[in-house]
């Protein structure tokens, strides 16, 4: 007959498990850079756990942290099987492996659960990634196969949970307390109050998507409207199309593509292209944040499907970034008069992006702080007036400054590009309602080119050196923007 002991078992067949540490006496065996992982990772999670250090060699960092704790004893000799006479766990992490395995000869003599660091074959349990909000503790398992998965899983989870979450649990369990009657009357109870945490997630997951779509085609038909009425010369373009319109469509396909492929530039491309034809900056900007309510909101609503959103952030920075964006896009159109003197300004502006990028690119990746940034709300309102005055710059500002503040990358991109459509919608609005443009065939261009690209922008991106055009644009940008600066300065002198 067989049974499951014959068969063979696939998968994680550990027994998660949480121990109070502050009953147990624990001993690591090892007080070196690994030493003090092991122990920081107990210390975080169990404050007031009863550790004794064994070790020949005790790093500084190993004693100042262990002075801050009560529960932690340090024993500065050679290890010897005695050690663990008055152990309940051990943990060896020596850069031994003979010594490391002589400790869990030694711990199993006396039928002790014991941990060897980065030897998941010797060990009897492991030491998971934690992710904590108050009473709530999670912690992820990989089987030992990777933990570097089961720590991008806790950063994931650290974003994704909110700290919020530590207070519901204590209002639960006051109303747990609270409830009479017997065990299933209590349980019948909770469900009912928990699942009002579920069913409201899928309304408002339908009023979203229903938002998305309504803003969508509001967009499109904000458009059309602007350019059938405030530009006699429209329905002429049907039949007769001006050569700019064509000039601007490919340009807006080929900044359409870049931006997939690196994920930034195209609305400092698109300005710095927009100014050097010729056209006023808040003209350049109009168009770009035109064309990028369509891209911004597909992207937006990727990102919310896959969970990219980290909707406090998103609360945080849309407001503040609307009253930006419109504050900019009113200024800006207001001195469109004064274009020959704001145009300079604004190719400065883009100068400073082109070396942003140009040493973005020579980064391995963004350096991030252990602290997050607070000041969310005026990082979206700054973000928000410089983009509409530069016609870009809401990805480049908001979203290093995110990444370089702490806040997790995926979660940050997810957030800024969801944003960053509603800040577009109302620039754009913005701008529509103030200008009498003459120049609707360059921003019909950018809509329309940028819409073709976006579909395709993705697959191409995958073949193509991002270094390379990062480059390629920030020195393109540099130079048209350098140009531009010296063509203002000459007239001037």
């Amino acid at each position: 007959m067989n049974t499951i002991q014959d068969e063979k078992v696939e998968g994680n067949c550990l027994f998660p498990v949480f121990l109070k540490l502050n009953e147990l006496h624990t001993v690591l065996v090892g007080a070196g850079k690994v030493g003090l992982e092991k122990l920081t990772a107990i210390l975080q999670n169990s404050p007031q756990a009863k550790v004794t250090v064994v070790a020949l060699a005790i790093s500084p960092d190993m004693h100042i942290l262990s002075a801050e704790y009560k529960g932690v004893k340090i024993i500065q000799k050679s290890f010897s099987d005695t050690d663990l006479d008055d152990a309940d766990i051990v943990v060896a992490a020596t850069n031994d492996s003979k010594l490391n395995k002589f400790v869990r000869q030694s711990a199993h003599d006396r039928k002790l659960l014991i941990n060897v660091a980065d030897k998941p074959e010797l060990c009897d349990f492991y030491l998971g990634s934690i992710v904590q909000k108050g009473d709530l503790k999670i912690a992820i398992s990989t089987n030992g196969k990777s933990p570097t998965v089961a720590k991008r899983l806790k950063e994931v989870l650290n974003e994704g949970l909110p700290a919020e979450l530590d207070k519901t649990l204590q209002q639960m369990s006051h109303l747990r307390n609270s409830l009479t009657g017997d065990f299933a009357d209590k349980v019948k109870k909770l469900n009912e109050v928990t699942s009002i945490l579920v069913e409201p997630k899928i309304s408002s997951r339908k009023n979203f998507i229903w938002l998305i779509w309504s803003t969508l085609i509001l967009s499109i038909i904000i458009t059309v409207t602007a350019l059938w009425f405030k530009e006699p010369g429209f329905k002429v373009y049907i039949q007769a199309i001006n050569p700019i319109f064509y000039y601007f469509l490919g340009a807006g396909f080929v900044f359409a593509l870049i931006d997939g492929a690196i994920g930034m530039s195209y609305g400092v491309t698109s300005t710095t292209f927009s100014l050097s034809m010729g056209i006023p900056p808040a003209s350049a900007s109009m168009g770009v944040h035109l064309s990028e309510i369509m891209s911004n909101g597909i992207a937006g609503w990727m990102h919310y499907r896959m969970g990219n959103i980290n909707w406090k952030l998103f609360k945080l920075l849309l407001i503040p970034g609307i009253i930006g964006a419109v504050t900019g896009a009113y200024l800006l159109s207001s001195l469109e008069h004064y274009s020959q003197y704001t145009k300079p300004f604004v190719s400065l502006y883009t100068l400073i992006l082109g070396f942003v990028i140009l040493s973005k690119a020579f980064k391995v990746g963004v350096k991030r702080t252990s602290a997050k940034i607070k000041r969310i709300p005026l990082l979206g309102l700054g973000g928000g007036f410089i983009d509409a005055v530069g016609g870009g710059g809401w990805g480049s500002i908001v979203l290093s400054t995110l990444i370089a503040g702490g806040r997790h990358p995926r979660f940050s991109l997810g957030t800024v590009k969801l944003s960053r459509f509603f800040i577009a919608l109302m620039s754009s609005i913005t701008f529509i309602t103030m200008l009498n443009s003459n120049h609707w065939e360059a921003v019909a261009g950018l809509v329309i080119g940028s819409a073709i690209a976006s579909p395709i922008a993705a697959k191409i991106s995958n073949r193509i050196s991002a270094k390379a055009i990062m480059i390629a644009v920030a020195v393109i940008v540099i130079l048209i923007s350098i140009r531009s600066i010296a063509i203002f300065l000459g007239k001037v002198l």
